[in-house]
């Protein structure tokens, strides 16, 4: 039990960069510690703002060498009360006392009258309705509503369908102006209630949609009971447990995370967990007892990721959370049976497999017979090491990405590199670029050389030493390969 776990953990980190993390300084510290991906949350901030972070971001993995994705947090169809009659004063509610909601935004709200900025909620709410604002602390029924003030604040509407659109115009905005211009590697779609939204969602990227990984937040009821064709649509999954938490009662809030992440381990999509993981390391350098043990309960359930928001953003402690977070984790993996995770994956497979899963699967029960320490899998898309991801090996993945490039074409391409971003959120996978010391040319695609260069950054890595058995899986050059290596 005294044991330290040395090794960083297979299940990855998300970040949320804001006020206390966005310098050059905290990233590098940030990186180190064991971030994966960096959210950037445009719930908040201008444009400008996020560039000076992601340019800081950008020096950061510069300066340390740590690569490191970045996924776009949509602000989402928000329903939103309006603002107050005396700014920056709140309002006292009284329990009992009759108020009227309108959808006239432009009206200023007092203890009498409140707006709210969804323009069918009349049509939609009927009475007996519960309507929940700020985070449900404040809860308006039939006629009463328990006391709180304040304004702007975000509203719930649990078991109504709203009529909103995947995308705002400020997210159609900061997609197309600030995440696209700047090769941003995921979307994180707020209010995620059907599959359709993201094929508009796809459409509105255009080409672009191949590049860039959509995970889809399911927040509310809707959202749920479309999961399924939701999980068919998306590339990834975020399990949000913030909103969802307003919009299911609160003790099947587990319930639902588990449904999620087993349902995504066996669509062998990655999905991320989040809300609240480490929530009082915002003020406290140590996390509560259930708050590790929440953490460490998601890595059980096979989730891929684990993020954290306030901690990391306006924190007092955003590398000691990360740190933390990756120590939790590590040790919930040590835990695990390794063997049982394998067994239940093939259960659970398509039936028939495609030759590239079943070659994934077996590269994987390979690595369990042979003992070896680390498999190596030679890629150009990525898709070979995200299904051997989905076996849960207990070894980590290397993922060596082949760029695609000619010999009269000496440049590599956002194309070229994103298979090695989008690596970073998938559980075991480190990815790594192929780069040769000749430069382009047929040494990218040459098994042997390829391996090699594998090798040397596992020993690097400290995945493998001398003597130590690899499995290397090759799906370029000689289709299909799969290897047992003593190093």
């Amino acid at each position: 039990m005294q044991k330290k776990t040395k090794m960083m953990p297979k299940t990855k980190i998300v970040c949320t960069l804001g006020p206390e993390s966005r310098s050059v300084e905290m990233i590098a510290k940030l990186l180190k510690a064991g971030m994966n991906v960096a959210r950037f949350n445009f719930s908040h901030g201008s444009h400008a703002y996020h560039q000076e972070t992601i340019d800081n971001l950008r020096s950061a993995m510069q300066l340390t060498g740590i690569s490191c994705a970045v996924m776009l947090d949509t602000k989402g169809p928000e329903i939103r009360t309006g603002l107050l009659k005396e700014e920056g004063k709140p309002i006292q509610l009284e329990q009992g006392k009759e108020i009227t909601i309108s959808t006239d935004y432009t009206i200023k709200g007092d203890v009498n009258q409140i707006s709210m900025s969804y323009k069918k909620l009349a049509e939609d709410v009927k009475p007996g309705s519960v309507i929940l604002c700020s985070d449900g602390t404040i809860s308006f029924t039939v006629l009463s509503c328990d006391k709180e003030n304040g304004l702007k604040k975000n509203v719930n509407l649990p078991g109504v369908v709203v009529d909103l659109p995947i995308l705002t115009e400020k997210d159609k905005e900061d997609i197309l102006k600030w995440g696209v211009p700047n090769h941003i590697d995921i979307i994180a779609l707020s209010f995620v209630r059907k599959g359709s939204d993201l094929v508009q969602v796809r459409q509105l990227l255009g080409d672009h949609a191949k590049t860039i990984i959509l995970m889809s937040k399911v927040e509310n009821q809707e959202g749920v009971a479309n999961f399924d064709d939701i999980l068919k649509n998306t590339d990834a999954f975020m399990v949000a447990r913030g909103d969802l938490g307003m919009e299911i009662p609160i003790d099947k809030i587990f319930l639902a995370q588990k449904m999620m992440i087993h349902k995504c381990n066996i669509a062998g999509k990655p999905v991320v967990t989040a809300t609240q993981m480490l929530e009082s390391m915002i003020k406290s350098p140590r996390p509560t007892r259930a708050e590790a043990t929440d953490v460490a309960n998601a890595v059980i359930d096979g989730t891929d990721c684990v993020m954290l928001s306030g901690e990391t953003a306006a924190g007092g402690y955003p590398e000691i959370a990360v740190q933390t977070m990756a120590r939790i984790c590590a040790e919930a993996e040590n835990t695990l049976n390794y063997d049982q995770v394998y067994k239940r994956a093939v259960l659970n497979a398509p039936k028939p497999m495609s030759v590239l899963e079943s070659l994934a699967c077996a590269s994987v029960q390979t690595a369990f017979a042979s003992k070896a320490s680390v498999i190596i899998v030679l890629t150009k898309g990525g898709t070979t090491a995200q299904l051997v991801s989905k076996y849960r090996p207990n070894v980590p993945i290397l993922s060596v990405v082949a760029p695609d490039v000619r010999e009269d074409d000496l440049l590599l391409t956002n194309k070229d590199v994103f298979p090695v971003k989008h690596g970073l959120v998938y559980r075991g996978i480190v990815p790594v670029l192929l780069t040769t010391p000749a430069g382009v040319g047929s040494d990218y695609h040459c098994p042997e050389k390829a391996t090699d260069f594998g090798i040397r950054c596992a020993k690097n890595k400290g995945f493998c030493k001398d003597g130590d058995t690899v499995v290397v899986l090759c799906n370029f050059g000689s289709p299909f390969l799969t290897t047992v290596n003593s190093v």
